[in-house]
C-alpha cells in the first residue's frame, strides 16, 4: 500500500528527521517482500486447510496447519492472526519515506493533509464495500482491517510530522489511555444478559479476576458498538460481532502503525544495515517480552481480536522481529532471486486484498468447476480436494498479479 506525505518546514525538518528531503529516497525491497509475505498468508486461505485437517484428525502436521491458518478463539495467536498488525505495521513502515518522496515533489501540506484524509476515507469506505458484497444493503462495519487503518491513518500522517519522542509519547498515551477505559468499565453484573452479548457466563476462553474486563462482547467496545453501529441503517439491530472485534480497536491499531514508524524511521536512518539489524531485534524482544508479562500477570491479555495494548506490544515486537529477518536476508545479504514470488504480491498489495477479499475469487473458482469439471479437484481423493482447487485458485489470483507488475499496473489509493 502505497503511503502519504507532505511538506514541512525547514525548522520542523529539524526537529522530524524522517521528513528531510535532502536524504536519498529509496525503495526498501525486504519491506516489499514481507508484505508480501503478509499478503500470500491471506490468499492462501482459499487452500482450505481446517477441511483437509477436518478430514484427517489424527494427523498432527495437518493439525497444526490447520491451527496457523486459523484465527483463535479469543487469546493468545496462531500464525494466521499476524496478517492484520504485521500489514498495519507495515502501513508505519513506509510512512517516512513517502513522506521524504512527497517532499521532493514540492507538495504542499495542506494538499498533502487533504489528500491524507481522503485516503481515510477511501480505506473505510472500501472496507466496507468488501464487507457488504453479500448483504441486501450497505453492511456497515468498521473492524476489518482496511477500515480499521482508514480510521487511524490521518493520525498516523501527522504524527509523522513529530518527533520521535513526541510519536513515543502518542504511543504510550493511547495505549495506556485505552487500558485504563477498559479497565473503568464496570463487569458484568448478576443480571448481565450472556444471550444477548453471544456468549456464555462460563465460555472455556473467559477470562477470571481482573482480566476479566477484556472477555469477548462484555466489554468497553463492545458498549460502544451496541450505541454506535446502530446509528447506521441495518436490516436488523447490532447486538454483538461474533467474533468480538470492535470498531473502537483502531485506537490500539494506530499503536501498531506508531511502532511500524518507529521501524521506519529507523529504516531510514544513517547507519549500517548490521545497526538496523540489531535495533529491530532487540526492539522486538523487548516488546514480546513486555507483552508477555502484561497477559501473565493479568494486567492486560493479549487478545488480537479486540486489540488489547498487550496485542499491540507483543505482536508489535513479532513485527519488529519478521522485519529483521526480511531486511537481513534481502537488503542486507543481498539474497533476492527467492522473493520475486512474494515481491509481484507485495508491490501490489491493495489489488492483491480486493482479489482475496472481493468476488474475484469467487468467480475464478466457479470458473474452474464449469471449465474442468465439478469434480477435477477430486484427483488426489476428497480429501485434497481444496488444496487442488484452492491452488489453481491461488495460481490464477498470483498470474493476475504478475500481469499487472509486467505492465507496471500498481494500485494505489
Amino acid at each position: 500500500m502505497s503511503m502519504i506525505s507532505a511538506p514541512v518546514s525547514e525548522q520542523s525538518v529539524a526537529s522530524a528527521p524522517i521528513v528531510n528531503p535532502s536524504m536519498p529516497i529509496r525503495r526498501v525491497a525486504s519491506v516489499d517482500v514481507y508484505r508480501g509475505f503478509v499478503m500470500l498468508l491471506m490468499m492462501a486461505e482459499v487452500l482450505s486447510l481446517p477441511s483437509v485437517a477436518n478430514v484427517m484428525p489424527d494427523n498432527k502436521i495437518w493439525q497444526f496447519l490447520s491451527f496457523n491458518q486459523s484465527h483463535v478463539p479469543w487469546a493468545w495467536l496462531s500464525l494466521h492472526d499476524l496478517i492484520q498488525p504485521s500489514f498495519t505495521f507495515l502501513v508505519g513502515v513506509v510512512l517516512p519515506f513517502s513522506i521524504a518522496g512527497r517532499l521532493a515533489k514540492g507538495a504542499t501540506f495542506g494538499a498533502l493533509l487533504k489528500h491524507a484524509i481522503k485516503r481515510s476515507l477511501i480505506l473505510i469506505c472500501l472496507g466496507i464495500f468488501l464487507r457488504s458484497m453479500h448483504s441486501q444493503q450497505t453492511y456497515f462495519t468498521f473492524e476489518d482491517t482496511l477500515t480499521q487503518i482508514g480510521l487511524g491513518y490521518t493520525f498516523l500522517f501527522l504524527l509523522g510530522f513529530c518527533s520521535q519522542r513526541v510519536q513515543l509519547g502518542a504511543l504510550v498515551l493511547l495505549l495506556v489511555g485505552y487500558w485504563l477505559a477498559f479497565a473503568l468499565y464496570p463487569l458484568p453484573g448478576a443480571g448481565f444478559d450472556y444471550a444477548a452479548a453471544g456468549v456464555t457466563a462460563d465460555w472455556e476462553h473467559n477470562f477470571r479476576g481482573f482480566a476479566a474486563h477484556w472477555n469477548k462482547n462484555t466489554n468497553l467496545a463492545w458498549a460502544f458498538d451496541r450505541w454506535f453501529l446502530n446509528l447506521f441503517p441495518r436490516e436488523t439491530p447490532f447486538l454483538y460481532n461474533d467474533g468480538g472485534y470492535a470498531t473502537l480497536s483502531f485506537i490500539p491499531t494506530l499503536g501498531t502503525m506508531i511502532l511500524g514508524l518507529f521501524a521506519g524511521n529507523a529504516l531510514k536512518a544513517a547507519t549500517t544495515g548490521k545497526e538496523k539489524i540489531r535495533y529491530f531485534i532487540l526492539a522486538g524482544a523487548g516488546l514480546m517480552v513486555l507483552g508477555l508479562l502484561l497477559h501473565v500477570t493479568g494486567i492486560n491479555p493479549v487478545v488480537k481480536r479486540i486489540w488489547t495494548p498487550a496485542w499491540t506490544i507483543f505482536s508489535g515486537g513479532i513485527c519488529f522481529l519478521l522485519l529483521a529477518l526480511f531486511y537481513g536476508i534481502i537488503d542486507v545479504a543481498e539474497k533476492k532471486k527467492w522473493s520475486f514470488f512474494l515481491m509481484v504480491i507485495g508491490v501490489n498489495s491493495i489489488a492483491a486484498y480486493v482479489i482475496a477479499d472481493g468476488g474475484v475469487r469467487a468467480f475464478i473458482a466457479s470458473s474452474l468447476y464449469i471449465h474442468l469439471g465439478q469434480n477435477f479437484d477430486r484427483i488426489f481423493g476428497d480429501a485434497y480436494a481444496t488444496l487442488v482447487a484452492g491452488g489453481l485458485v491461488l495460481l490464477i489470483e498470483w498470474l493476475i498479479l504478475y500481469w499487472m507488475y509486467k505492465k507496471k499496473i500498481f494500485i494505489k489509493i
